[in-house]
């Protein structure tokens, strides 16, 4: 034990560490590609449930073999089958296996590397299941625990999960936003504190039992388990572990050392760990508060300032690269919300769990918590920052370090400095830009100005089933810095081109609207009446738009029988390169722009209608000669877009596709041009 003392006590066997944990991420995540690459899966699995959640009528089970699978069984609204009672059941399941891809708009989700950093390697949708044994004893437990929470109201379930079990996945959108706005989110992930409680009420319990210790031990393990063994639970445990451990043996090392020492563990458990935000946040958090402890003190409202301005200073990066934009009113919502659910709301949701009676004053609390962060959301001072470079991540924490180890003031305000030259930093780049998005089958475009940052945006892309793409345009734009979209362009009134067009208006300032030519439709007026009530201005049929020392040209001023060939259909030169936006126009339009201007040479055209045979005639394709053409269409939609016509009009272009390519940028600077794919 001496040794091992002496070893610990060493502080050069931590940055070693750090480098070994270093190389062996690289390692491990090399070889797991590998694997991963290597894995075929049939339309059928057999495993064991380790993990299954509802949701509306949607079962979401995770289950186990050799390796691990995500699939999703909807239920009929008759069906009242308790399906909790999968959990540690081997069963086999018959369906389809998803194509699984990485996001095609940068900046956002990635999907793909979220199941692959999860070791899960296929998702299927399951037409049939079949059990083949039992679950174990413990997964029996885990059964019932489930089992007891969701025997309550509808409306507490999710917080039972979050606050019992770590799982955050049945909280409505809308909500969980509103959480994220105020900045309180980190509240709701399991810590010391949750489990200081959790050992202080058990202690009581079997405070009389001589093995207490062990029991606590068994108890916390099991508590790993039926959390999945979530890194905030992971975090949390293994300190006490380690920390019981080391005091039984009387090795004195600093709680920053242990903390350390727990993160060494869980990343060489799993490595893939370090992708993980919850973890990200909960280990960076905690050294926080323990590095700059000495600062953290007065009052009680003196000292949860203190905290959550720490906390807000050394998980900075990570919310900027997560969400691009920080609420100033998250240090104050923490005053009144910390003691509300630390104090309040975690220790009721154990008495209620073991106290069924006392549900009623649970869902008032609740509805108290949900009612004020919904108000407080409309209060939000949100400063949207751009997406971090990990050199200037690593300059940010490098400084916070050195903050800690000089104890200079000054380096703080060096701290806020970087964080602000990272939004400077986006305004120096003196390239146009024109992304062209993947928004499935529907159409969005946008251009940047170098000068002013001018934001025009051609389109909106639209789907009834969700506003998922339009969040993803939304987290796009953010992550460039971009806080206002200077003219929103409708080139027609059709929902896969202005679907998402409030979702827009709503989350950004916009400065006005233009639609094309010809009578108003039903979501043109929809729009109309956010733009009234925003006090937007709003223009249509224009003949052109000026964009810093360029300008938008609008060449389809005539008004037609049918929205399509209305479509407004713009013209521009940036820095020497000439672009066309097509919208839905079709042959009619085509032969009208022909007749009335002369356009040769265009290089980048923006492929009308999705590639459907109504436009792109061979005619106009070879007057006006594109050198690359955008084809904006969704995998495998039911319109057969592109036809194969219209791709042979075009053969003389390299032809990019958004179902093939994902999103496109064209970036031109001093006259040269860059291209740029976001490949599914």
């Amino acid at each position: 034990m001496k040794k091992l003392k002496i070893i610990l006590q060493s502080n050069g066997i931590y940055y070693f560490s750090i480098i070994l944990i270093i190389l062996y991420i690289l390692i491990y995540s090399s070889i797991t590609n590998y694997k991963y690459n290597k894995i075929s899966l049939d339309n059928y699995f057999e495993g064991r449930v380790i993990n299954l959640s509802i949701k509306n009528n949607k079962v979401i089970m995770i289950l186990k073999n050799k390796i691990k699978v995500k699939a999703s069984y909807i239920k009929d609204e008759s069906d009242n089958n308790d399906y909790y009672e999968l959990i540690g059941k081997k069963i086999i399941i018959n369906g389809n296996l998803n194509e699984t891809n990485n996001n095609t708009i940068p900046n956002t989700f990635n999907y793909k590397d979220y199941l692959f950093h999860n070791h899960i390697y296929g998702v299927y949708n399951i037409d049939n299941f079949k059990i083949i044994n039992n679950e174990n004893f413990l997964y029996h437990l885990k059964y019932l625990i489930n089992k007891r929470i969701n025997g309550f109201e509808e409306k507490i379930i999710p917080y039972l999960n979050i606050f019992l079990l770590g799982d955050k996945s049945l909280l409505q959108d809308d909500i969980l936003n509103n959480y994220h706005t105020n900045g309180i989110w980190h509240l709701f992930a399991i810590s010391g504190m949750h489990i200081e409680l959790f050992i202080k009420v058990f202690s009581k319990i079997i405070k009389r039992i001589k093995l207490k210790k062990l029991i606590i031990i068994c108890f916390l393990l099991f508590f790993l388990f039926i959390t999945n063994f979530s890194p905030s639970t992971q975090r949390v445990c293994i300190f006490y572990f380690l920390k019981n451990f080391l005091n039984h043996f009387k090795i004195q090392i600093s709680n920053i050392k242990i903390l350390l020492i727990t993160a060494f563990v869980i990343i060489i458990i799993n490595p893939f760990v370090i992708y993980n935000s919850g973890f990200q946040y909960s280990f960076l958090i905690t050294l926080g508060i323990m590095l700059y402890s000495y600062k953290i003190k007065g009052n009680y409202l003196k000292k949860t300032y203190k905290i959550s301005l720490i906390a807000l200073l050394i998980s900075l990066p990570i919310s900027i690269n997560n969400n691009y934009e920080i609420n100033i009113l998250s240090l104050f919502s923490n005053l009144l919300y910390v003691p509300f659910i630390t104090f309040i709301i975690f220790p009721l949701t154990i008495l209620c769990i073991i106290f069924k009676f006392l549900t009623p004053i649970y869902l008032i609390v609740i509805s108290c918590l949900e009612i004020s962060n919904e108000y407080l959301s409309y209060l939000k001072i949100n400063i949207i920052i751009p997406r971090m470079s990990l050199s200037i991540i690593i300059i940010y924490y490098l400084l916070l370090f050195i903050y800690y180890k000089t104890k200079v003031k000054t380096i703080i305000l060096f701290v806020v400095f970087l964080t602000f030259f990272n939004i400077l930093l986006s305004k120096l780049d003196k390239s146009f830009k024109v992304y062209y998005f993947d928004v499935n089958q529907g159409d969005s475009s946008i251009l940047i100005s170098p000068f002013n940052r001018e934001t025009i945006m051609i389109d909106t892309g639209g789907n009834i089933f969700n506003n998922y793409g339009s969040n993803n345009i939304i987290i796009f734009l953010k992550s460039l810095g971009i806080n206002k979209i200077d003219s929103l362009i409708i080139t027609h009134g059709d929902f896969d081109h202005m679907g998402w067009s409030i979702n827009l208006v709503n989350n950004f300032k916009v400065e006005k609207v233009i639609f094309n030519c010809g009578p108003y439709n039903d979501l043109e007026k929809d729009l109309i009446k956010v733009l009234n009530r925003k006090k937007i201005p709003y223009y249509s049929c224009i003949k052109e738009l000026k964009i810093d020392n360029n300008k938008l040209y609008f060449l389809q001023t005539k008004e037609y029988d049918n929205e399509n060939d209305n479509s407004n259909v713009i013209y521009t030169e940036l820095d020497g390169y000439k672009f066309m936006f097509m919208g839905d126009a079709g042959v009619t339009t085509e032969k009208e722009i022909m007749d009335k201007y002369d356009l040769q040479d265009i290089d980048i055209l923006k492929v009308g209608h999705h590639g459907s045979r109504t436009s792109s005639s061979e005619a106009f394709i070879n007057k006006i000669n594109s050198k690359y053409s955008i084809i904006s269409v969704g995998k495998n939609n039911r319109y057969g877009h592109p036809n194969k016509e219209v791709l042979d009009n075009l053969k003389k272009s390299k032809i990019y596709r958004t179902d093939q390519d994902g999103s496109v940028m064209f970036k031109i600077r001093n006259n040269n041009l860059k291209i740029e794919t976001c490949t599914p």
